[in-house]
Order: structure tokens, then C-alpha cells, then sequence
């Protein structure tokens, strides 16, 4: 137990604290307690934040499509789900724009960073880029460049890209689509961040 009244709660009565607060102050033995309840403590809350996230968005209001990205989250990934997709692409689909509000000019990235040490490389290529391959699809956009995707004919996962975002991506923002709901969702993210980890790789 802390001594200290305002410590945040530990997600386990059986856990303990690192009582210094500086981590320059940590000795080998603070570290190795910390490891040892991280994988635990990772296991158990990173899907749950991260369909929090999700949750959180359920009734927002959207600024001109006639879903909000909750919906739109939701009927990609159960469209994918109907389709006979793995769980893994089905996940992906649920996720894909999870940072479209909240990082808009960068939500591939964002959902790139979220999910790759979990999905295979195509999946976190496609993720990378999906906003750019939506952009063929934009025909009256002012502002897009219908062929910025061209740079990437001949990669292994353009055809994937291609694929996921005609079919999973710009296609899914029907206010009459019937969804299957988030709950239905949650095993298969849990399950696929109990995978093991890839190693992200170092920063340029």
C-alpha cells in the first residue's frame, strides 16, 4: 500500500506500489515489480480503453455525414464480418478510424500505431494509408488527389488497400444499415491484443 492519500487505486488488492517519484530513483528490484504487473495489467485494461474510446463516440453528432464514426466503426466491421473476414480484419475494420476525430489529418497513423504490433504487416500498411486510397473515391473532392495512391501500385498489400477501402471504407456511412452491436465486437479485440507483441521498430 502507498502511504500516500492521493496514490491512484491499483487494478489488483495484491499489488504494490513504487513509492519514489522520480524514475531516476528506481532501483533494478522497483523495475522488475513494475514489469511483473504490467503484462498483467496490460492484458486485462488495453482492449477495455481502447473500446472505451470506441463507446465514448456512440452518440456524437458528425458534421455533415449522415453517420457518426461510431456508426460508421461498426458497419464496416460488421460488413467485414458478413463477408467471411478473419477476425483479425474484422477488428481492423472496427478500428480503423478510431482516431478520425481526435487526430484527423493523421488518423491512419494513428490507428497504425494503436493496432500494428498486434496485426500482420498488410494490415498495418493498409491502416497506414487507407485515407489516401479513399481519396480515388473523392471524384468532386476539391481538395484530393485521386492518384496520390498511384506511388504504391505493385507493393504487395496495394491490392488489400484497394480492396478494404472501397469496400470496408468509403462505402459504409448508410444510416439504414442494420449493425451488429459493439458488444458483439469486444471478444475479437480482446483476443487480438492478448496477442504477443511484434517489436515496434526504432524511432528515425
Amino acid at each position: 500500500m502507498s502511504t500516500h492519500p492521493k496514490a491512484s487505486p491499483l487494478l489488483k488488492p495484491d499489488w504494490r506500489y513504487v513509492e519514489k517519484i522520480s524514475l531516476e530513483d528506481f532501483t533494478r528490484g522497483d523495475w522488475a515489480l513494475l514489469n511483473a504487473q504490467r503484462s498483467q495489467y496490460y492484458a486485462e485494461e488495453q482492449a477495455r480503453q481502447v473500446l472505451r474510446m470506441l463507446a465514448d463516440s456512440e452518440h456524437d453528432t458528425t458534421f455533415g455525414y449522415q453517420v457518426n464514426n461510431y456508426r460508421h466503426s461498426l458497419q464496416s466491421a460488421t460488413m467485414a464480418h458478413r463477408d467471411g473476414l478473419d477476425e483479425e480484419d474484422v477488428v481492423v475494420a472496427l478500428l480503423h478510424d478510431i482516431g478520425f476525430i481526435a487526430c484527423p489529418q493523421r488518423h491512419g497513423e494513428f490507428a497504425a500505431a494503436l493496432l500494428g504490433a498486434y496485426v500482420s504487416e498488410r494490415n498495418e500498411w493498409m491502416l497506414r494509408r487507407h485515407a489516401i486510397f479513399q481519396d480515388v473515391h473523392a471524384h468532386h473532392h476539391p481538395d484530393v488527389d485521386p492518384n496520390a495512391r498511384e506511388r504504391w501500385r505493385g507493393h504487395p498489400h496495394f491490392e488489400w488497400a484497394a480492396t478494404f477501402v472501397a469496400r470496408y471504407d468509403q462505402a459504409t456511412v448508410d444510416p439504414g444499415y442494420e449493425c451488429a452491436p459493439l458488444s458483439f465486437f469486444e471478444p475479437m479485440v480482446a483476443r487480438i491484443f492478448a496477442r504477443p507483441q511484434r517489436r515496434a521498430p526504432m524511432p528515425d
